[in-house]
């Protein structure tokens, strides 16, 4: 028995070793013809779709997050009163921004170099006072952080996404810009300004200080619509204009809408312009809806929107490319 034992014990072994390789296969067989998996990888980093849901603007609970980080940290509203405010005021030697210009002029810079031959071995890229200290963001007709609320509604309206490109008359001093170039892809804010002040606070200060050298947005000087130097096969997603035409004579501002009505996206591409449209409501209705469908555009609205930060909100006029 002993013997006939030792003959039989591998054959069985190899036949029930079988038989399980079986009922598996049989049993992985069943799953997939019921599975409803995926037959393909999602592969990370892709460049996102124009209907790309990454986040703009705030939500309620970014605020009530916000909110309850004031509470936590004992921090009650702010002073009303100038007084007040400057009370709070603890900083190393603080100065205003009147003080801190005048001790850049006095010692050329704000590290007193003894010798007058190493003052200038330091700097790369020199800057005048008046921007280190940012007089600049005084320039406009409302607080510098109002740039924030330009770019979320506009982003948001767009439906922008990092790859869409972006044509700005008119950029200043990159009050707007900034933003719009820290969220685009390289190269896809593009921009034409004439005035030399708010060209030299966007190379000088604003781009350095911002950390932004490397998204090379092509900023041109040019005059009177002159939009030759962007290239003639770009196509924006979004072109607009904030407090720009209203200083035009509607000539050119017609001029300009003529040479940037091709340059838009069709149908999903849009235009907006800040504050009031009078170049258009001052032909009347009917003749200015003629002048647009001539160039191939088409009204499409007027919307406010509010400050995040301060009482004070914008209205805007967008237009869209009805004509591939």
């Amino acid at each position: 028995m002993a013997s006939l034992t030792k003959v039989f014990s591998v054959p069985i072994l190899l036949l029930a070793l079988s038989s399980a390789a079986l009922l598996l296969f049989l049993f992985l067989s069943s799953l997939s013809n019921h599975c409803s998996c995926p037959t393909t990888i999602n592969v990370p980093n892709q460049i996102p779709s124009r209907t790309s849901t990454a986040q703009i603007s705030s939500t309620p609970e970014d605020l009530a997050w916000l909110k309850s980080q004031l509470q936590h940290n004992h921090l009650r509203d702010p002073p009303t009163t100038p007084d007040a405010w400057h009370s709070l005021r603890k900083g190393i030697n603080p100065r205003t921004r009147a003080q801190q210009l005048d001790d850049l002029r006095s010692f050329k810079g704000i590290s007193h170099y003894e010798n007058e031959s190493e003052s200038g071995n330091h700097t790369a890229l020199p800057c005048p006072g008046e921007l280190l200290v940012e007089e600049h963001h005084s320039n406009y007709g409302e607080p510098w952080a109002g740039g924030r609320d330009v770019f979320e509604f506009l982003a948001g309206s767009a439906r922008l996404s990092p790859e869409s490109r972006v044509l700005e008359i008119g950029c200043g001093t990159l009050r707007v810009g900034l933003h719009f170039i820290r969220y685009l892809d390289s190269g896809r804010f593009h921009c034409l300004e004439r005035d030399e002040l708010s060209l030299m606070a966007a190379f000088r200060y604003e781009l350095p200080s911002q950390g932004l050298l490397h998204k090379r947005p092509l900023i041109v000087r040019g005059e009177d619509m002159e939009f030759e130097r962007f290239g003639s096969n770009v196509v924006y997603d979004l072109i607009y204009a904030s407090a720009v035409f209203l200083h035009m004579p509607d000539k050119l501002v017609w001029m300009g809408l003529e040479r940037l009505a091709t340059r838009l996206k069709p149908y999903d591409g849009r235009i907006f312009v800040s504050h009031n449209i009078k170049f258009c409501s001052r032909l009347g209705g009917e003749e200015c809806t003629k002048r647009l469908s001539d160039l191939g555009l088409e009204y499409i609205g007027k919307h406010t929107h509010d400050s995040l930060l301060f009482n004070h909100y914008e209205i805007w006029f967008e237009f869209r490319r009805s004509k591939a």
